[in-house]
């Protein structure tokens, strides 16, 4: 029979672990590191590594899981890091439909998400359940706002559009129309196609058939390529432009000569070089050195997505921790009300500013107007 003395050391050693484990912070990671959203969601999968490790003095648990672009794997992967590891929130995942599709477990749960993703209808129209996400990429109107000035400023009556059948091109479609109109631009043309398509030539036929201006592609990662190839193959002259979606180097290697010229508004990590110097700039260049050390190679602005949702959880992670310990609903709550109050916080991507009504929070500082020449980004002069 154990001692008195024993026991209660043991009870006390318990006791002590216990509170170890629940000091830990952990956060999952949902990526799609495999599958049709691989180019986006490699770079971001390879950023865990270089998230902060402890914030406000407590270690940071990183649980990281591929949902291989599978919407429903996505849910699975939520549902596991929700209910079995207890996660104080969720970074990811990496595609805006399957982003779509979890939006309703994060905020039954309580649990903070912090989405990667292209499409702003992560968290616009606000509700009570996308009060729980935030996203890491700018809105969709803050790209296109450049983009339409752009066409205004060089001419453009009219332009088709070719975009994917998911939330990213659907949301892209509805903001189009808007700045569009109020610029006097016409929408002549508006095809879409799924991601997994292996060819688009019919749309691509109706779009040349109302003779535009100008076309724009509403399509993220590599899915963004094949409309401007067969667009190109198929004679068309006019400027092509594309969304932040298209903001990653295997887009330049994948299209070759036929992105030549390529006009879009991503964010400065594009063109590093040639921006002026920001706390912003000081932070993506780190953040591209300690990838390349890494990884031999650089990371796509999909990756910053991530490093940025790091940076955000770390500098809210103090704050909350003084209205709950970690792996409480206290906790992540807080979490949430602290994410939601940042303000002039500068990351990869720009400087964040969350209010109640807007969880990207980023301002013009969050993007470039850029151009591919010669095979690579350079600033629109």
């Amino acid at each position: 029979m154990l001692s008195k003395k024993l026991l209660t050391t043991l009870v006390l050693a318990s006791s002590l672990g216990c509170s170890i484990a629940q000091a830990e912070i952990k956060i999952g990671v949902v990526t799609s590191a495999t599958g049709p959203i691989a180019l986006v969601g490699i770079p971001q999968k390879n950023t865990v590594a270089l998230l902060p490790d402890s914030a406000g003095g407590e270690r940071i648990r990183y649980i990281p899981l591929d949902d291989g672009s599978d919407p429903t794997a996505t849910v699975k992967a939520f549902k596991k890091l929700i209910d079995d590891e207890h996660v104080d929130a969720i970074i990811g995942p990496s595609g805006s439909g399957n982003a779509m599709g979890v939006i309703q477990f994060a905020a039954e749960s309580g649990t903070p998400m912090l989405a990667p993703v292209g499409t702003a209808a992560v968290v616009l129209p606000m509700t009570e359940q996308k009060k729980w996400v935030f996203k890491t990429t700018q809105n969709d109107d803050l790209i296109a706002a450049a983009l339409v000035d752009h066409m205004k400023k060089t001419g453009v009556k009219t332009i088709g559009m070719i975009g994917t059948a998911d939330p990213f091109g659907e949301n892209w479609s509805k903001v189009m129309k808007g700045l569009t109109d109020a610029a006097g631009i016409k929408i002549v043309a508006n095809e879409h196609f799924q991601r997994q398509d292996t060819s688009i030539t019919g749309q691509c036929l109706k779009v040349l058939m109302t003779n535009p201006d100008a076309v724009l592609i509403a399509a993220p990662g590599s899915s963004s390529v094949m409309p401007q190839t067969t667009l190109k193959d198929q004679g068309y002259k006019g400027q092509i432009y594309q969304t932040h979606g298209a903001a990653l180097d295997p887009f330049l290697r994948l299209g070759g000569k036929a992105v030549e010229g390529t006009i879009l508004a991503a964010s400065l990590m594009l063109v590093l070089d040639e921006v002026p110097d920001s706390p912003s700039k000081t932070i993506a260049q780190k953040y591209v050195s300690d990838y390349e050390r890494m990884y031999g190679n650089s990371p796509a602005t999909f990756g910053g997505n991530v490093y940025d949702a790091g940076l955000l959880l770390e500098h809210a992670i103090p704050t909350a921790l003084k209205s709950g310990k970690p792996g409480t609903a206290e906790f992540r709550a807080a979490l949430r009300d602290t994410l939601e109050k940042t303000t002039e916080m500068a990351a990869t991507q720009g400087v964040y500013n969350i209010t109640p009504a807007d969880h990207s929070g980023f301002d013009e500082r969050g993007r470039e107007l850029i151009i591919v020449k010669d095979g690579d980004w350079k600033l629109v002069k």
